[in-house]
């Protein structure tokens, strides 16, 4: 389906919790983190009615997020039963990587394809410090697991902050010399509550070029990322950089979020429930959602922080 500014709108990311296991300083808050009950969110059929309206409308891609996905008691069932939904052609899940261990084989066998794995740097202590709790081996010990179980396609998400880990670009870009794996670099959003970071920690992803002069070019895959590639690579060094360049005229997504509200756009307050509808009702609402997706997300900056008004893990990554 086609939003009112000639998009066609092919992409769904379905969160389906706001709890995570980490508490990393750009995606929510360390203490007081505000816990919705059992319901006031989603139930696993609801998200599938949901993932089945969306399909209906033209939607192909299935992401799905949190929070952490993986700390969802009943995650594997809905992601099999999602990724059986007919005209999903493409599923992949956005992860930590702590319980990969356990279940990456369990989610290859329910059908995702994907998986990207958050991983911000390789220094165990910086680590430690931007997840406020995790540990580097547990993160380490998910990626491997993942590569075991044979996904199609890996990519690690680096959140590029100026001050903790620009001096890992190259490190981490590296990552697809020794593995068939995409390496993401994000630029660090000013969402609503970032307060850890000062303006220094919001670079450009131009920075990851100046540090890589050697990377090539490569052609577009079909995703947001700039994709270069380090010579011998096996995989490609992709840049992501909604704030200093956006994408918004490509944009091909919506979300929904754990608690039943579809959100056109990551950084607009404009959000519509559809928790506690009908499978037609759901289908409609989306598109009326799909439709009046905004244009742009406006300005952001340091100063100008995202209209949202809500934490990363409230959202769905």
């Amino acid at each position: 389906m086609k939003d009112q500014f000639g998009r066609d709108i092919t992409y769904l990311r379905l969160s389906v919790t706001d709890r995570c296991n980490l508490r990393c300083r750009y995606c929510m808050p360390e203490e007081g983190v505000c816990k919705l009950t059992h319901n006031d969110m989603l139930t696993e059929d609801e998200m599938i009615m949901a993932v089945e309206a969306a399909a209906s409308l033209g939607i192909t891609k299935l992401r799905i997020t949190g929070g952490e996905p993986l700390v969802k008691k009943n995650i594997v069932s809905i992601c099999t039963r999602a990724c059986a939904v007919p005209g999903i052609t493409e599923t992949a899940i956005t992860t930590n990587g702590i319980l990969l261990p356990e279940l990456a084989k369990p989610l290859r066998e329910a059908g995702i394809q994907r998986i990207n794995l958050s991983l911000d740097t390789l220094d165990a202590e910086k680590y430690s410090r931007i997840t406020r709790r995790g540990e580097l081996t547990e993160a380490l010990a998910g990626f491997r697991a993942a590569l075991d179980a044979g996904f199609e396609k890996i990519k690690i998400n680096a959140v590029l902050i100026g001050g903790f880990n620009d001096d890992e670009v190259r490190p981490l870009a590296e990552l697809t010399k020794q593995y068939p794996i995409d390496v993401r670099f994000i630029e660090l959003m000013p969402m609503y509550d970032s307060g850890d970071f000062g303006e220094e920690a919001f670079i450009s992803c131009d920075s990851v070029l100046e540090q890589l002069p050697e990377a090539e070019a490569q052609g577009a895959d079909g995703g947001v990322a700039k994709l270069y590639r380090l010579p011998g690579a096996l995989g490609n060094v992709g840049l992501i950089s909604p704030v200093s360049s956006h994408f918004c005229g490509s944009c091909n997504r919506i979300r929904l979020t754990a608690d039943g509200r579809i959100k056109p756009c990551l950084h607009s307050d404009d959000e519509i429930r559809i928790k506690g509808m009908s499978k037609d009702e759901m289908t409609e609402t989306l598109k009326q959602a799909i439709f009046e997706k905004p244009k742009w997300h406006g300005e952001m900056s340091y100063a100008e922080r995202t209209h949202t008004h809500r934490d990363m893990n409230q959202i769905g990554g």
